[in-house]
């Protein structure tokens, strides 16, 4: 048994009664939440705040290569030429294979030290696959696909379909850890959308979503920056003229109400945009410190907790972040909306995250006969974070 004690003690839920102790076996399993004077001799008492494991709800781990290789604040379509360009993950081998891998590695290695136990994780290739069959964190495969042009829907399925095969078959993971999703409105079209949806067992959906105002501008007209993207890539898009709609109420009917969309980034999402009803269930991934990295803005979160919307953290690439750390991006948070409770932030890196995840069976709260992980943030002041806080993992 181990025992433990901090200044604070957030269950994954809420903050615990000053001076209780929390009790696991050796290997993390909960055993009980007790008073100090119930809990009896051995109990380590910590600076700080303990936490159940953070859960990094949107990564691209893959892209682990890229760290300190793009200019900030480019923007939103020249960020995007620029991961194009620059993942060579398509062609690599040798020297440059040993690199990538290494870094998927080491990405992995900071994630688990920054006190990660879970990941939803981008993947456009299978690169990952070595890394993740070692068990070391608790994955859900969000295989990605895109294509705009309506006639390549199938192939682009069908490539999508191959890697989701070569991640099913790689280790024991259940399909449920598995989902094949869209990259974006402005990536993806009608047709190759309606295949993803009905793909079979696509509970668990991911989406970057409303991630700029030219994203909104071109799903409505068919203009604006995003054409320069088209024009990198080499592709006619002039059949496209714009829907009339921003990008969500676009392509939120082709899902169905027994699916859940986890939609990601929402830097342009407004009022309008949440009045829409019916369909699947919605969640709002929030990745601050990749959305500063890239444009300089971040989302309306005060406009998303009037809503009530259900909201989870990521850190998205190290091509756009300096670190992959869910403590980071809260204190992001807490700096540009200080009104936010430190009690919901930790809310939306734990239990939130691992109920969107599908992984709250054994993740993201302090509850008996579950392993969530045991974090420890030291450097805590009246309750709140600082920019000396770190985590530290300590099961």
């Amino acid at each position: 048994m181990r025992k433990f004690s901090a200044d604070y003690l957030f269950t994954g839920r809420e903050m615990a009664a000053e001076g209780t102790v929390l009790i696991t076996k050796d290997d993390g399993t909960v055993e009980a939440i007790l008073p100090a004077a119930d809990a009896g001799e051995g109990v380590e008492a910590l600076p700080g705040l303990l936490t159940p494991g953070f859960v990094n709800c949107h990564c691209h781990l893959e892209l682990s290569h890229m760290k300190g290789l793009l200019p900030e604040k480019t923007g939103m379509v020249d960020f995007l030429i620029s991961v194009i360009r620059g993942r060579g993950t398509a062609t690599a081998q040798g020297e440059e294979m040993s690199q990538i891998l290494t870094a998927i590695a080491g990405a992995e290695e900071s994630m688990l030290h920054n006190g990660i136990v879970a990941v939803g994780d981008i993947c456009n290739t299978s690169l990952t696959l070595k890394q993740k069959v070692e068990g070391r964190l608790n994955y859900h495969n969000f295989i990605e696909t895109m294509g705009f042009i309506e006639q390549t829907a199938p192939d682009r399925l069908e490539a999508a379909v191959k890697i989701f095969g070569e991640f099913a078959g790689a280790y024991s993971l259940p399909i449920a850890a598995i989902s094949l999703v869209p990259h974006a409105p402005y990536s993806v079209s009608p047709r190759l959308f309606g295949l993803i949806a009905n793909f079979p067992g696509n509970q668990l959906i991911t989406i970057h979503n409303q991630e700029s105002q030219a994203e909104n501008l071109f799903c409505q007209t068919g203009q604006g920056d995003f054409l320069r993207l088209y024009q990198a890539l080499g592709l006619d898009i002039s059949f496209f003229s714009g829907s009339g709609q921003r990008s969500m109420a676009g392509y939120l009917p082709h899902f169905y109400h027994n699916q859940t969309l986890l939609l990601v980034h929402n830097v342009d999402t407004r009022e309008e945009d949440l009045a829409w009803k019916g369909g699947p269930d919605l969640c709002f991934c929030l990745c601050p410190n990749a959305n500063l990295y890239i444009s300089g803005q971040l989302p309306d979160v005060d406009l998303l907790m009037r809503h009530g919307c259900r909201i989870v953290l990521g850190t998205d690439s190290l091509a756009s972040n300096h670190q992959l750390d869910i403590l980071e991006e809260m204190k992001t948070l807490q700096h540009h909306f200080p009104l936010v409770p430190t009690e919901i932030l930790l809310r939306w890196a734990t239990s939130n995250g691992a109920e969107v995840l599908q992984m709250d069976g054994i993740l993201g709260a302090f509850d008996m006969g579950k392993q969530p992980g045991v974090v420890l943030v030291s450097g805590m002041e009246e309750g709140k974070f600082t920019k000396r806080s770190k985590a530290h993992r300590l099961i």
